[in-house]
Order: C-alpha cells, then structure tokens, then sequence
C-alpha cells in the first residue's frame, strides 16, 4: 500500500522555521509523532514511520538546527518542548502519541511534564537512561572495540578541526558499537555517518550539559503523574546502554517494559518484524484503528 506523503515548514514564534514530513491521512486524529534522537542529528525515523502510518498520520521533523530546519542560536530543552508545542498548532493537532527515540524520550518526557493535555501516549523507545549508566556503557562501548579503535576514535575526537573524510570516521567508530552484531553494525553505521550529516555539536553540547545540570532523573515523580493512561518503555537487549537503567526507570515510573531481544540501540534494524509488531500494537490500541 502507498501512503500518501506531504512536507513543509513551519514558522515558530522566534521566526525559526523547522521543516516536516507528514505520511498517512492527516485528516484522521489522532496522529503519531516521532521524535528523533541526538541532540544535534536531523531527522532518522523514516524507516519507522511506515510501520505505523497506515493505523495513523505519521508526522516527523528536523528539530531546529538540524537537516532542513537551518537555525542558529542556544539550544535548550524549554525551547525545544515550545517547538513541539507549536508544530502541533500548526498541524493542528490538539493531541498526539507521541513516540521518542534516544534524545526525543527526554524530549517527550519533558514535553509531557509541560504539555499532559496535549499527550494521548507515549512510547519511551531506548530511553531515558537514569542513574549512572553512563559508566556501564562506556565499558561495553570499550569492550565491542579493539584497541586500535579506541585509540583512533580518541585521535579524532581531539581534533581541533576534521575533514569530511575524518568526521565520517569519526561518526562510524562512535556509533557502529550501538549495534549488535559489529559486522553489520559497522556498515549502519558507515551509511549513518553519511546520511546524518553535518552534526549540530553545538546542540549535542548544550543539551547535553543542561540534562546533566538538571537531569530528568529528579523529575521522574513529575513526569509519574503527568503520564498518560498508554505508556510504555521499549529497549533492545543488545544495546550498549544498560538494560538496567531502563528497568529502573520502568519501576520508578511503573510502566511496562519492552526487551526486544538481540536489538541494539535502534532495534528495528536488527528485529523490524519484533519492532513492528509491538508499535502496531500500541499505536492501535490507542487510536482503536
């Protein structure tokens, strides 16, 4: 089945104009919104919108600085929860199921704790992390690498400035351990490396230190009772991120959790069918498709 696809941008109310996709029947409500990962990548969900766009309109975007969405200027989490705000006025969309992935479950966490009327569900998809997780993965990071690319990974990342070629690199050796398989894994990541370019640094940097400065994990009771009646946590087990983090934060938040097995940290490379099945499922059991 082909499903109808539309595009444009809309102006936000600092005049940043941020580009969208829309696929499926936007006249039927309610809609799925996907949000991205990063901070500072365009746009990656187009292998996942399809999955689900025949049970509702899919909407994606680039948030601001990124892909087709051009913007200069300090990056913060109120700013980019009042972006998803006022792409839904312009959508005019009063609700929506949202689904994030990576970064865009912090962001959907957030935007749920501003806006819960505006939030039908939610599916959290490899992510948040709360806690220390950041020491496990380094460690399994490290362990899926030789030392030949640890070393080279830390030589480009001390760069004071990279050619295309070495950003490219750079981006392969940094993400090809998110995987499960490091054969397959590396050739993901090579063809990531290509297409989710250029990164916004400058947008990974700030929001990455505001998360840090004010991390989500001090707002999960906020967000417990902002939830909507449908959420859900999803995580694959192959992911170098721990499985741990999101066990916790699915007993802090008492929601269901999810364990795509032998998935990484996008699990719908390694499962589609696994993947597939289960947003099917959530998304129909919220829209009654």
């Amino acid at each position: 089945m082909t499903l109808m696809q539309t595009q444009g941008f809309a102006l936000m109310s600092d005049e940043a104009q941020l580009h969208w996709v829309a696929m499926g029947d936007t006249a039927r409500q309610l809609p799925v919104v996907m949000l991205h990962g990063g901070p500072g990548l365009p746009d990656y969900m187009g292998d996942v919108a399809p999955m689900v766009a025949d049970l509702a309109p899919v909407y994606r975007y680039d948030q601001r600085g990124t892909g087709q969405s051009p913007w200069a200027g300090r990056h913060s989490f109120a700013r980019h929860v009042t972006d998803l705000a006022e792409l839904l006025n312009a959508w005019d969309v009063p609700k929506a199921v949202l689904i994030g992935h990576s970064y865009g479950t912090d962001l959907a966490s957030r935007f749920c704790m501003t806006h819960p009327d505006r939030v039908a569900a939610i599916l959290l998809m490899c992510g948040p992390f709360i806690g220390d997780w950041r020491t496990a993965y380094q460690a399994e990071r490290d362990h899926r690498m030789s030392a030949a690319q640890r070393d080279q990974l830390r030589a480009l990342k001390e760069l004071p400035r990279r050619t295309d070629e070495q950003e490219v690199e750079l981006l392969t050796l940094s993400w090809f351990t998110d995987h499960a398989g490091s054969e397959q894994g590396w050739r993901w990541a090579a063809q990531g490396a290509q297409q989710r370019r250029p990164i916004n640094w400058a947008m990974n940097d700030e929001l990455g230190s505001e998360g840090r400065t004010d991390p989500l994990d001090e707002h999960l009771g906020e967000l417990h009772a902002c939830l909507p009646v449908r959420a859900e946590i999803l995580g694959g087990t192959d992911d170098p991120r721990p499985v741990s983090a999101l066990e916790s934060l699915a007993l802090r938040l008492d929601l269901p959790l999810t364990r795509i097995k032998d998935g990484g940290h996008e699990p719908w490379l390694e499962q589609p069918d696994a993947v597939r099945a289960h947003l099917r499922r959530f998304v129909q059991g919220t829209v009654g498709a």
